[in-house]
């Protein structure tokens, strides 16, 4: 993916200050000045390898600073309400966490204290701008390399090797022990404790992404915890049932009270009193399952099913509400052979009826014009043919894009041709169901 330049960023952080609302106004506070239905429109900002932000670890805070301050502009320029920005991209810390070391995606040193806050800032910042700030935790990826001793001497996984799986050329956390389930909680919910965010997000990884030929290594966890279950996927489909159950309530005590870390040693953290009600989300691969695997599938011919290969019952988590909002990345075009845009969207707008969780979909900005896309990720109006199909399902809330780079760059003006057809005024998200 090509990084943005310097004169494209520009460009965009001169037309976002221009049509940005004034603090404090009506636009700024998410009141539609079009009337329109609550949505969401968001995008992810990615901090995983520098991908959005910061464009190269080790600037100066003030640059850094100014760099996230413009990617928040340009989402108030395309008039959307939500950034979806990622705090924990490996088991690291975009805030000063007491369990995690800070991100050398900032500094270019695993836990060199940048100097300043990143989530605080993003947080204020945001919210100066009538924004969501949805923060984004990658549960279990711990490094993208295999060698524990590059990790910082405090790291947990330092302290706790047993806890570390190497497999596909990254190192994760096993989500088969269930004190690094705690753990990975703890670490999540310091983020909430501290700051007013909006919401609590996951991506698409669990269980990492297959590889051919490679074993994840979960023999001695699945020997010791796994007597219960006829088979390993069923006791790994049941690690991640109680990630999301348990991160789920505990999102919800943390709306109003607060929750407290149990890592040995580390100091409890003050609580406080959300004055935003906290989402809990997730953003899955769009394919539960394909229908020649499962009568409830979807009518598609994917080479990964989240359910057989990550572990991840995203079906299940709907029909039992333990989240409020569900964003399938359905990446791909209407008429894409293998799974088309127009068969997962209702789909997915039938597996959330019935339930009080919120759907959006998250969407492939990054493919358009992209060279080596299908053809129709070449028109511009390919985005924009997804949104005006999402109208007819009344069951989608919203749309996320990937990603930031790509909101504030639009290099080929699929992005401006969303927000022309679709976003004629500022709207607020949906409120989350009772």
């Amino acid at each position: 993916m090509r990084r943005i330049t310097r004169r494209a960023f520009a460009v965009a952080a001169l037309s976002a200050a221009a049509a940005a609302p004034a603090p404090g106004s009506a636009a700024a506070r998410g009141r539609g000045a079009d009337g329109g239905r609550p949505e969401f429109r968001g995008m992810w900002l990615a901090t995983v390898a520098n991908r959005d932000w910061p464009s190269k670890a080790g600037l100066p805070a003030a640059s850094q600073q100014a760099e996230l301050r413009a990617y928040l502009d340009a989402a108030v320029a395309r008039r959307l309400n939500t950034v979806v920005f990622q705090v924990r991209p490996t088991a690291d810390a975009l805030w000063p966490s007491p369990y995690e070391p800070w991100s050398e995606y900032l500094t270019g040193v695993q836990g060199r204290d940048p100097g300043w806050d990143p989530l605080g800032f993003a947080v204020r910042e945001a919210h100066r701008r009538g924004l969501e700030l949805h923060a984004w935790f990658n549960p279990y990826r711990v490094a993208n390399h295999t060698d524990p001793s590059r990790l910082v001497p405090t790291h947990p996984v330092r302290l706790r090797p047993d806890w570390a799986v190497p497999y596909g050329g990254k190192l994760y956390y096993n989500p088969g022990l269930p004190e690094v389930r705690t753990f990975v909680q703890d670490a999540i919910l310091d983020a909430v404790e501290r700051y007013d965010v909006d919401g609590v997000h996951f991506d698409d990884y669990f269980y990492p992404y297959p590889v051919a030929g490679q074993t994840f290594d979960d023999d001695a966890a699945y020997e010791e915890y796994g007597g219960d279950f006829a088979t390993r996927a069923d006791w790994r489909r049941d690690n991640i049932d109680l990630l999301v159950r348990e991160t789920a309530q505990r999102v919800r005590d943390a709306r109003s009270t607060g929750g407290g870390g149990r890592w040995p040693g580390r100091r409890r953290r003050p609580r406080r009193t959300h004055h935003r009600p906290v989402r809990f989300g997730i953003s899955p691969f769009a394919i539960w399952r394909n229908q020649a695997a499962d009568p409830a599938g979807s009518d598609t011919r994917a080479g990964v099913q989240t359910y057989d290969d990550l572990y991840a019952d995203t079906r299940k988590w709907v029909r039992e509400e333990w989240i409020d909002y569900i964003v399938p990345q359905v990446y791909w075009n209407i008429g894409f052979p293998a799974a088309d845009y127009a068969k997962l969207l209702p789909w997915w707008s039938e597996t959330v009826t019935g339930t009080r969780v919120q759907l959006c979909v998250g969407e492939a900005l990054y493919k358009a014009g992209a060279p080596g896309q299908p053809p129709a990720w070449q028109d511009p109006a390919e985005l924009s043919r997804h949104l005006t199909l999402a109208r007819g399902y009344p069951r989608v809330r919203g749309h996320i894009f990937f990603s930031a780079k790509e909101v504030a760059e639009d290099r080929t003006g699929a992005m401006a041709r969303v927000v022309a057809d679709h976003y004629p005024g500022p709207v607020r998200p949906p409120r989350p169901a009772p």
